[in-house]
C-alpha cells in the first residue's frame, strides 16, 4: 500500500496526513486488552507525570502486541512510500499515549510544541534536540468531537518553522518552539485503526479530554538511517529525508 499523489500533496502542504482504517480491528482490540490489563494492575501515582510525558505501561511498549501495529500492518508501507523503501531504522517500540478526562470546565485551549525538546519529565537530555523524521500515530479509541484528548495540529506550521530556521540559528529550537504566528489548530477526529503521518517539524499537541472516556493512542517515532547526520540541515530543508516526496516537492514548490 502506498500514498497516492493527492495524499502526498496534502502531507506536503499541511504537514500531516490522516489515513482511515489502516490497522485491523483485531490488532486494535488486542492492544487495548493488554493496555487495560496493565492499568488494572495499578499505576504508581508518583509516576503519572512521567508516564504522561513519555509512555504509559512501559513494560508493554516493545511487545509484539504494540510494535506489530506498525511493523506488520500497512502503516509501515505507507510511511516508507513517503520516506523511502527500506530506509527506516527498525521500529522496536511505541509510546502508549493515554489522555484521561479532565474536570476543568471549560477545558483550556491546546498549547503547541514540537517533539524532542527538553522538559524535566520527558526523558530528553537538556541542551539537546532529540529529533526524528516522522511521527506515526495510531488511534485506538474513537474521537468524534473536539476536546476528547484529540491529537491536535497546526496545519502548515512546519512551513513557518522552516522559514524561522532559515532566518535564525536552528539550534535555538533546543529551547522549544519559537513564537510563531500560527494558524488555527485542528483537533483530529477519527476511529480506531486510523493512522496519522506527521512531519517532525509540525506544531502539535494533545487537546484536553473533556469527555467521559479515556483516549487511547500509540505513537511511533521514525528515523531514516542517516537522520542524525542531517538533523540540523533538515530544519531548513524539511523534505530532504522524505525521498518518496521529492516529485511532490518539485511539482508543488519548496515549502
Amino acid at each position: 500500500m502506498e500514498l497516492n499523489n493527492l495524499q502526498k500533496r496534502d502531507l506536503f502542504l499541511n504537514g500531516y496526513l490522516h489515513i482511515p482504517g489502516v490497522v485491523p480491528q483485531v490488532m486494535v482490540q488486542q492492544a487495548l486488552k493488554v493496555i487495560n490489563n496493565s492499568l488494572g494492575e495499578g499505576i504508581d501515582p508518583a509516576q503519572i507525570t512521567k508516564f504522561r510525558a513519555q509512555t504509559y505501561c512501559p513494560e508493554l511498549t516493545g511487545t509484539a502486541d504494540i510494535a506489530d501495529i506498525f511493523n506488520r500492518t500497512p502503516a509501515l508501507q505507507l510511511a516508507e512510500s513517503a520516506i523511502g523503501e527500506n530506509a527506516l531504522r527498525p521500529v522496536h517500540s511505541a509510546q502508549i499515549a493515554l489522555r484521561f478526562p479532565t474536570l476543568s470546565m471549560p477545558p483550556p485551549p491546546p498549547r503547541p510544541h514540537i517533539d524532542g525538546t527538553y522538559s524535566p519529565t520527558n526523558g530528553v537530555q537538556e541542551g539537546t534536540l532529540s529529533s526524528f523524521t516522522a511521527l506515526v500515530g495510531i488511534l485506538l479509541s474513537p474521537l468524534t468531537a473536539d476536546y476528547q484528548g484529540n491529537f491536535t495540529v497546526w496545519p502548515g506550521s512546519h512551513i513557518l518553522l522552516q522559514k524561522y530556521c532559515e532566518q535564525n540559528d536552528p539550534r535555538t529550537l533546543i529551547k522549544g518552539l519559537p513564537n510563531l504566528n500560527l494558524p488555527p489548530p485542528v483537533q483530529v477526529t477519527g476511529m480506531p485503526g486510523d493512522m496519522l503521518l506527521v512531519h517532525h517539524m509540525l506544531a502539535h499537541t494533545a487537546a484536553p479530554n473533556a469527555s467521559h472516556n479515556v483516549r487511547y493512542a500509540l505513537f511511533f517515532r521514525l528515523k531514516r538511517e542517516d537522520h542524525d547526520e542531517h538533523k540540523w540541515e533538515i530544519l531548513t530543508n524539511p523534505w530532504l529525508q522524505w525521498h518518496g516526496m521529492q516529485q511532490t516537492v518539485e511539482e508543488t514548490g519548496v515549502a
